[in-house]
């Protein structure tokens, strides 16, 4: 799931001309669970910038922002994006990306893209990945402390946790999650050496 955040309204219109016709694409999975795309924000929105005198001509609440096939399946959808002028897309970068691709008009999103995180027993999990293209949790037993550790520790604990908390933060140290996971097994995530992603040639 990608984490995201609302931009405040403020910067939303700064990119809008008053003048615009303004449709609004919302997400309804990743944003949605965020309550920052789904069908009571894309409502928010419309209201906040019909209240500020903008003209929405419509929307539409895809499956996903970031998986829109064709510019036709959009008007299909609603005929009215054929009369915008832009389109504000409520969901991460990847989803206003993609639906930039089908589209030959200005596209603004609406939102900051923080992390990919996870949602399970009903709480958000915020940076248990953060993309780095060299995963290495399956040594750690699908922990990441790439991700999950403040300081990106590859190869044990620093020493400045304190009763299972790091000193970055105050949340749980990754190191003591995957030592308890290993728990009674021989073979330890701390017997391999790993080196940190080479990002010279990204």
């Amino acid at each position: 799931m990608i984490l995201t955040e609302s931009k405040p309204l403020g910067e939303i219109i700064s990119k809008i001309d008053k003048k615009s016709n303004v449709f609004i694409i919302g997400c309804n999975v990743c944003a949605a669970k965020m309550g920052t795309g789904g069908e009571p924000e894309i409502k928010a929105l419309t209201d906040a910038l019909t209240e500020l005198g903008y003209n929405v001509g419509g929307s539409i609440l895809p499956t996903a922002a970031c998986s829109i096939r064709s510019y036709e399946s959009l008007v299909e959808r609603n005929e009215n994006i054929q009369n915008a002028d832009v389109v504000l897309v409520m969901s991460c970068g990847s989803g206003s990306s993609v639906v930039a691709t089908v589209l030959d008009i200005p596209v603004v999103c609406t939102t900051n893209t923080l992390s990919l995180g996870g949602l399970s027993k009903g709480d958000i999990h915020t940076r248990i990945c953060i993309m780095c293209g060299d995963c290495t949790s399956s040594i750690y037993g699908g922990l990441c402390p790439t991700a999950e550790c403040p300081k990106s520790q590859l190869n044990g604990p620093c020493g400045g946790s304190k009763d299972g908390k790091c000193e970055v933060g105050n949340k749980d140290c990754i190191w003591e999650l995957i030592e308890k996971r290993f728990s009674g097994q021989e073979n330890l995530p701390f017997e391999h050496y790993i080196t940190h992603k080479d990002h010279r040639n990204d």
